[in-house]
């Protein structure tokens, strides 16, 4: 089945627009490469690229339950397989390109792998998710059932901690983005921990805002404990810096607006105001 049809074999509009989507990160950086715009080492920037855009669509997909469930949008689910596949695209371009950059040296590749603790994790990471896409059609399903099939696929917390990890060590100086992308994990984490004490009742706003609290607030106390950890910088100097606002929002505020951001449309959501727009549009 083509990839923008639903079930049904009907056009599907929503997948249509994220199958469009997920291309437009690769032809962004295969654009910049081939003007030039990607520095002294072009290959190393395609890299790094690839790999940023395999953990940003790992976490897009792990977010499509919570997303679905609090916006009530089971549309949603729609695109799940498609995100979760086009990660490991990505995580395929990311060491292919690497393969590449080797000029093909695959002993030397194998080499790095095992040498490099930081290699050998995103490779293991790698090779998990390629096990997750290879798994994921229907037919696949059906031959491993429904309930084995959903304990294989729970490996995308493990990949989502190992692919965080990889990240962490190969960004060394500015962790920035490893930061936010580990806050927004925790959340993720955290609403799956929540989850099911309201199964089959709408999650209160009180438990999504302190979901959002707590998120930001490990994320703070993570990103002190690995200045501390790496660099040997005082918690006490870092911790205040989450407060400040002189070279822009810290990774702390950040995971905490998204979720912020996230409850409120899920109250919105379900005070019916969405539905009361949609009423109120001329026709």
């Amino acid at each position: 089945m083509l990839p923008w049809l639903d079930r049904k074999g009907r056009l599907s509009p929503l997948k249509l627009v994220v199958f469009v989507a997920l291309f437009v990160p690769g032809l962004w950086t295969a654009a910049d490469y081939a003007l030039g715009n990607l520095g002294a080492r072009p290959l190393t920037e395609v890299i790094h690229s690839a790999g940023l855009w395999m953990i940003r669509f790992l976490l897009l997909s792990l977010l499509i339950t919570p997303a679905r469930e609090l916006l009530r949008w089971p549309r949603l689910l729609l695109i799940r397989r498609m995100v979760g596949v086009a990660a490991f695209a990505y995580g395929a371009a990311h060491i292919g390109v690497y393969i590449a950059d080797q000029m093909f040296d695959l002993a030397k590749v194998a080499s790095e792998i095992v040498s490099r603790i930081y290699l050998t994790i995103g490779f293991v990471a790698l090779l998990m998710l390629a096990t997750l896409a290879a798994t994921s059609t229907d037919g696949m399903i059906r031959r491993l059932g429904s309930e084995r099939w959903r304990q294989l696929h729970r490996l995308s917390y493990v990949i989502g901690i190992l692919g965080l990890i990889h990240f962490f060590i190969q960004s060394k100086l500015d962790v920035t983005e490893p930061t936010i992308m580990a806050g927004f994990f925790v959340w993720l984490m955290g609403y799956r921990a929540v989850a099911p004490a309201w199964r089959g009742r709408t999650m209160p706003v009180w438990t999504t805002s302190m979901l959002a609290v707590a998120a930001g607030l490990v994320t703070a106390l993570g990103e002190a404990a690995y200045f501390w950890a790496v660099n040997g910088v005082d918690p006490a100097r870092v911790l205040p810096a989450n407060l400040a606002f002189d070279l822009g929002l810290r990774p702390a505020w950040i995971v905490f607006l998204t979720g912020a951001a996230l409850t409120a449309a899920a109250a919105l959501r379900a005070s019916g105001f969405s539905q009361a727009v949609l009423r109120l549009r001329p026709t």
